[in-house]
């Protein structure tokens, strides 16, 4: 096993490496307005918590589906974004209207999740606890960093504005990106 030290830089790098674009998302979804609090942290919970479920099977080589298919997840928000873009709607209450809708958009946008969380946790053998708590404790960093992005004046002026067309975008961007991988990788 790696010592605690390197296998905490592990996991901060690789969390951070995997959910720079969620700090968007949750920006977003806070700034929506159309949510709780406790609906985005308990949806973005849950969601990493399957990531991290899934990361771990596939690390013990349990899973059949090869790593790159988990991309086709992205067909999810390239729909919602769509669907909110045709609407003119700002997409929140169709892109996420509940914890459950949190939940499908930080799982459909956890491909790059995977992808490097199960080298870690299989490089980090029982260490892997670490891991997962390091990650339960920067889910709840980020979840306050998205919440005072979203509640920064500019963000809420840019949100009010161009909200309609810039939350759904990101969700038509992150759906392409992961169907992308899918293809190419």
């Amino acid at each position: 096993m790696t010592a605690l030290p390197s296998l905490l830089a592990a996991a901060v790098g690789a969390f951070v490496a995997t959910n720079l674009d969620d700090l968007v998302i949750l920006a977003a979804l806070f700034g929506s307005r159309r949510l709780t609090n406790a609906q985005i942290a308990l949806g973005q919970y849950l969601g990493i918590a399957v990531l991290v479920a899934i990361s771990g099977v596939v690390a013990v080589g349990l899973a059949a589906v090869p790593g790159r298919w988990v991309g086709l997840f992205g067909v999810v928000p390239l729909a919602l974004g769509i669907r909110a873009l045709r609407s003119g709607d700002d997409g929140s209450h169709a892109v996420a209207s509940s914890a459950a809708g949190v939940f499908a958009i930080t799982v459909a946008n956890g491909a790059d999740n995977v992808a490097v969380y199960v080298p870690l946790f299989r490089s980090a053998g029982w260490g892997t606890v670490v891991c997962v708590a390091a990650f339960a404790v920067l889910m709840a960093v980020w979840l306050v960093i998205g919440a005072f992005v979203a509640s920064r004046a500019p963000v809420v002026r840019l949100l009010d504005r161009w909200g309609r067309w810039i939350i759904p975008s990101v969700f038509v961007v992150i759906g392409v990106v992961l169907l992308v991988g899918v293809v190419v990788g």
